[in-house]
């Protein structure tokens, strides 16, 4: 059975007790990084996730709070003697931007960098993301300010799935791909360009008929807080709960 370990659940803005929005999904053979928080090495070892187990780093975006340790992230595993190839998944508009920021350090004269396959997504609804013996992932394009995948992640060993709207406004590609989620994890942002409040996130969960729904990528740590969890269940029956910094959820 999958493991998700939520690494941080908050908005674009961190603090000192929740890190932006990035988890980790594990079973047997294979763990699968989702986004990139401030600084995903420490953040999986506190969680006691080896670094050295995640084969896979799915970007959804070019945006800072999603991308910002990967640069951190891949130094800290060369540093620390990893060999094996690590794989990055991201749409196009985001994979040249990243293989731009780690040009602009230099990476390719790392010596001795481990290999990393950049593969692009293509951005149309359920489009392959990546198969192996534990995970088999797919991806829809959000409404967001730029380019931007949901995704869809079922455990192959329990035929579970979770669902992931990462940065999105209310649209019908992602509802599609949430349709029978065992888990919706849901952004909460609010009602701006680009997002969606605790409110629309629990209309999505309504309408895609899904079993759980986790809100995440929320201004944490504040007194509007508690207000989410009563905002997701005004409109979805189901169970609501907060995804939390080194939370574990079973898939």
């Amino acid at each position: 059975m999958a493991t998700v370990t939520i690494l941080g659940c908050a908005h674009s803005i961190p603090d000192d007790n929740h890190d932006v929005s990035h988890f980790a999904v594990h079973a047997e053979n294979n763990g699968i990084l989702v986004d990139s928080g401030t600084n995903p090495t420490v953040r999986l070892a506190k969680a006691g996730i080896a670094y050295d187990s995640i084969s896979d780093l799915i970007l959804t975006h070019f945006h800072p709070d999603h991308i910002t340790g990967a640069p951190l992230m891949l130094m800290n595993m060369w540093l620390l003697g990893r060999e094996k190839p690590l794989h990055i998944h991201a749409l196009r508009h985001c994979l040249q931007r990243f293989n731009q920021l780690m040009n602009a350090y230099d990476w390719q004269d790392w010596p001795g960098l481990f290999e990393v396959n950049l593969h692009e997504i293509e951005p149309y609804e359920r489009a392959p993301v990546l198969t192996n013996a534990d995970f088999a992932v797919v991806a829809s394009p959000g409404d967001h300010m730029i380019p931007v995948i949901g995704l869809q992640i079922t455990d192959k060993s329990s035929g579970r799935i979770l669902a992931y709207s990462s940065d999105t406004a209310p649209c019908d590609s992602i509802l599609r791909l949430a349709a029978g989620a065992d888990i919706l994890l849901h952004e909460a942002t609010n009602t701006g360009i680009g997002h969606s409040s605790a409110a629309q996130a629990g209309e999505l969960a309504s309408r895609a008929l899904v079993g759980t729904l986790y809100l995440i990528h929320y201004r944490a740590g504040n007194t509007e807080e508690s207000n989410l969890l009563s905002e997701a269940q005004s409109q979805f029956n189901g169970p609501v709960k907060l995804a939390r910094d080194f939370m574990t959820i079973e898939l």
